[in-house]
């Protein structure tokens, strides 16, 4: 499912998570749940709509509900809408299980691979008044066909060319629309090969049983005393592959399960696909098994011969009780470090465009949880922005806003402790599952998208964690913000109080939107980057709070869908779409289908936007393949009357761009001034990515990292490293081609050259003052380049403290301040071949000369690499911290001081170079 688009305005909503759900109900009115600082509730709020009631179950059953499945509508209504597990189709009706093999046609703007009803099994007991749920495993489902004390079970899922059948006083009956060609047995055998519609089938009754009815529309099995029965969906009509699939006719799927580990060190995704299965005759085990594209091209298990066609593409088939995989985690970071070449000035208006907008702060409204949750990711994203320009007051505000907002939806009660009935969590029993209101797009009545909306909060909080960690404790907000976690990705299979993995299919390799599936087409899932922007989410809250079982598991749900996203959606390798299917992408992929279109309007750039949004540098999977997005702009450029003069959306396309051709996604940008940013995105975000892909290139999915945050970019043939550390210790992160970064502590490093006019607030404009030996800072530049030595940190960490500096002044100062301008500098350091020093400077402001430091800046460390060659490190890596206003210089003075802040040997700073001689270190104050 998806959402309708609109205009909204005022703030976000919704809620965060915990790690085990309490039941029972505590707090200050009836029905509310405390965990941590937060609560929800478990009485549906006044006013609210819930979700439906009635469950399809048996008591077989228990615990939440599992939704947003390939297999959901079995449990939202009487029997059943089509249902796609893969090669075969099937639904569930009143006369029993229809089931086919679906037929792949290409047009125009859809690939159907639709329903196809080759026969109905059912049975002797005649008609059913409904189907039920009576078990599930991660990928099968296993549904109750009853009439009285007669009753047919039958398990299908992803991957299974067979469908498994029990029955109880009765016998199994299959009806046909034509009478089947039968090539394989008669009448009294118990295995039957035949073919209807051109498909191929093999029909395993029991050893001892008879089928009766060959050469007519009705075929019977006597069961011969027992009371079960499998058909198979076969690739061929061949006496051989019968035969093989004879072999695993009678080892009935009992359970399926997935287990899955990540590998730091060789940033390696591991996926184990485990079946269970229990002989029905003789001793075999295992099956065969069907597998998909994302699933087949990095398997480590061998295939065997056998293939099915699908709406996904060619299905490959092993045999046996497991398959592996191995995919590559190539990383993401929370934000970019600042190596654009943008204009400080430029990017500081854009920011405080939304620092001062209206509807910075909630005003009053309730927006719903989508929404709301793309407006605090909107803002989280700003907040590293605002601290690379040195924007305290624009910092300040965001965090505030975000915590106070997290805050107000993570609690049940007002400030009063009365119940409140909006901006809230409520938890329904019934279903297990939590629900947001404001609802929207049947979050609530139906479950859709929670997913989607909950990932905006996910990464909203995983922002304020980064800032403030002891918000994001278990025992403050964190509890709620886990248990949010679990109500879209539940990784714990204990923990009955929500569904595992409830919106992601492990077999499918992709989440699924609706909650109910209650589609002719099966389930579906319109915007898959919004789903990777929520495991990515999971990602950074779990690596930020030092979770890392959430890590893992969004790390695992993040590599697993992107490839599933590049498959299906797009398509990079071009195996997998239909002939006659005009277009190089797919926006929406359905059980049964694939389209190119969305739920909410006909806007051929928002049919693309839909599942590239929001751009963040977790969206570099969108990158992977250069050459494919090339074509992808050059294919909707075509679609829009050969135009890229975008009418909506404009920015998240040309973020898509700057994945692969920066420097025209910028000629765009400069040409299209007065665009109008896509609810999630803002000018200051977007100019700030545009510059920074600039500078940093196209992601090499070449090399990995030894750590969950970072990235790998090649501009030309330099390839530009970045990672970032959430510890509170240094760290040297070593990439697999032996590059490695000192990475300080909750800091971002990169080995690009952080450039001067990138961030920090510092300004290449204004009176710069050039340093010099002595201890001198000098309003000329020197004639002779040297070096002064800057002493070693000694092994201990003095972030923040000037620690044995080298000092640097000048005096007699008189100037304006220019408030358009801040702070920089370019200090050319150097460590040598040695690693894990890192250089921090100090500037300081005495405006009228008394003696009085007024105004103090310090700024983030630079961590030098282990080359010996000259360092830019500028304003650029960031402000610490800053005390005091400024104000006029009258006989002022100006002090910069230079130490390391980590490190265990000596460091030099360039002094005395001349402007002509390059490499001049040098400080820029914002003075007239």
């Amino acid at each position: 499912m998806k959402k309708k688009t609109r205009n909204w305005v005022g703030v976000g909503t919704s809620l965060m998570t915990v790690a085990a759900l309490t039941l029972p109900t505590t707090g200050a009115w009836a029905g509310t749940v405390t965990v941590g600082a937060g609560s929800y509730t478990n009485t549906l709020p006044a006013g609210q709509t819930g979700v439906q009631g009635a469950i399809y179950k048996t008591a077989n059953v228990t615990g939440a509900m599992p939704t947003n499945d390939w297999w959901s509508s079995v449990a939202w209504e009487q029997y059943s809408d089509a249902m796609f597990p893969h090669p075969l189709s099937v639904q569930a009706a009143q006369a029993g299980l229809k089931l086919g093999y679906p037929t792949q046609v290409g047009s125009t703007n859809t690939m159907f691979g639709s329903m196809a009803n080759d026969l109905t099994l059912s049975s002797s007991a005649g008609t059913y008044p409904d189907t039920k749920v009576d078990g599930y495993s991660d990928w099968t489902v296993s549904m109750l066909f009853s009439n009285g004390t007669n009753s047919m079970r039958v398990t299908s899922g992803h991957g299974l060319p067979f469908v498994y059948s029990t029955f109880v006083n009765s016998t199994p009956k299959l009806t046909f629309a034509s009478a089947p060609t039968v090539w394989s047995g008669a009448n009294g055998s118990n295995v039957l090969g035949i073919t209807i519609n051109g498909h191929h089938y093999a029909l395993f009754g029991p050893t001892g049983s008879a089928w009766s009815g060959v050469g007519t529309s009705t075929l019977s099995n006597n069961l011969g005393g027992k009371d079960y029965l499998s058909i198979a969906l076969l690739p061929d009509n061949t006496a051989a592959t019968l035969n093989a699939y004879k072999t695993y006719a009678y080892s009935f799927v009992t359970d399926t399960k997935v287990n899955w580990s990540y590998n730091a060190a060789t940033s390696k995704v591991n996926t184990t696909y485990n079946i269970t299965t229990t002989a029905k005759e003789g001793t075999q085990t295992g099956t065969i098994m069907a597998l998909y594209p994302h699933q087949w091209k990095s398997a480590t298990t061998p295939l065997s011969s056998y293939t099915y066609d699908s709406i996904r593409g060619t299905l490959k088939t092993i045999t046996g009780s497991s398959f592996n995989t191995a995919l590559t985690y190539q990383g993401i970071t929370p934000y970019l470090p600042p190596v654009g070449t943008y204009d400080n000035a430029t990017l500081n208006s854009y920011v405080e465009q939304v620092r001062t907008e209206a509807n910075n702060h909630n005003a009053g409204t309730s927006p719903d949880t989508y929404w709301g949750g793309k407006y605090l990711q909107r803002i989280s994203n700003l907040i590293p922005v605002a601290q690379q320009l040195g924007n305290t007051a624009a910092v300040s505000n965001f965090e505030s806003f975000l915590e106070s907002t997290l805050s107000t939806y993570l609690k049940a009660t007002d400030s009063s402790g009365a119940a409140k009935a909006n901006n809230l969590f409520y938890y329904d029993n019934n279903w297990g599952t939590l629900i947001g209101y404001p609802a929207s797009y049947g979050s609530n009545n139906e479950l859709n998208d929670h997913h989607f909306h909950y990932g905006y909060w996910i990464r909203a909080a995983a922002e304020v964690a980064r800032n403030n960690p002891s918000w994001a404790t278990t025992a403050n907000w964190g509890g709620m913000v886990n248990l949010l976690i679990k109500d879209f990705a539940n990784w714990d299979r204990t923990d009955t109080s929500f569904p595992f993995l409830r919106n992601f299919d492990p077999y499918a390799g992709h989440s699924w939107a609706a909650g109910h599936a209650m589609f002719a087409d099966g389930n579906n899932q319109e915007s898959s980057s919004e789903a990777a922007n929520a495991w990515a989410a999971l990602i950074l809250w779990g690596e930020q709070t030092g979770n890392t079982q959430i890590r893992d598991l969004g790390i695992y749900l993040y590599t697993t869908e992107t490839q599933a996203i590049n498959q299906y959606w797009f398509n990079i390798d071009g195996t997998n779409f239909k002939p006659g299917f005009n277009h190089n992408y797919a926006s929406m992929i359905w059980g049964g289908k694939a389209d190119y279109a969305t739920w909410f309007t006909a806007d051929i750039q928002k049919i693309r936007g839909i599942n590239v949004l929001p751009v963040t540098p977790a969206s570099n999977y969108l990158g992977y393949s250069p050459a494919y997005s090339s074509n992808w702009i050059t294919q909707l450029k075509t679609e829009n009357g050969n135009s890229n003069a975008w009418s909506s959306w404009a920015d998240i396309l040309w973020e898509y761009q700057a994945m692969y051709d920066p420097a025209g996604a910028i000629a765009l940008y400069n040409a299209n001034p007065g665009y109008i940013p896509e609810e999630g995105e803002s000018k200051a975000h977007t100019y700030h990515f545009l510059h920074e892909m600039n500078a940093l290139g196209q992601i090499d999915t070449s090399v990995t990292a030894n750590t969950p945050l970072y990235a790998v970019y090649k501009k030309g043939t330099t390839r530009n490293y970045v990672a970032y550390n959430a510890s509170s210790t240094v760290k040297t992160v070593t990439f697999s081609d032996g590059k490695t970064l000192s990475v300080p502590a909750n800091s971002i490093a990169t080995s690009a050259a952080v450039n001067g006019g990138g961030g920090g607030g510092g300004t290449t404009t204004g009176n710069v003052l050039y340093v010099k030996s002595g201890g001198v800072l000098s309003t000329t530049a020197g004639s002779g380049a040297s070096s002064d030595t800057i002493a070693s940190g000694g092994g201990v960490n003095h972030d923040g403290t000037p620690t044995n500096p080298s000092i640097y002044t000048i005096t007699g100062l008189n100037g304006t301040y220019d408030s358009t301008k801040s702070t920089g500098f370019d200090l050319f350091v150097d460590a040598g071949v040695n690693i894990a020093d890192g250089v921090q400077a100090q500037v300081q402001y005495d405006f009228t000369g008394d003696g009085t430091w007024d105004r103090t800046e310090t700024f983030q460390y630079f961590p030098t690499n282990d080359v010996a060659n000259w360092e830019d490190y500028t304003q650029a890596q960031g402000l610490k911290s800053a005390t005091g206003a400024f104000s006029n210089l009258s006989n002022g003075k100006v002090r910069v001081q230079v130490w390391n802040a980590i490190g265990n040997t000596a460091t030099s700073l360039r002094v005395n170079a001349g402007t002509t001689e390059g490499s001049v270190s040098k400080v820029n104050i914002p003075f007239n």
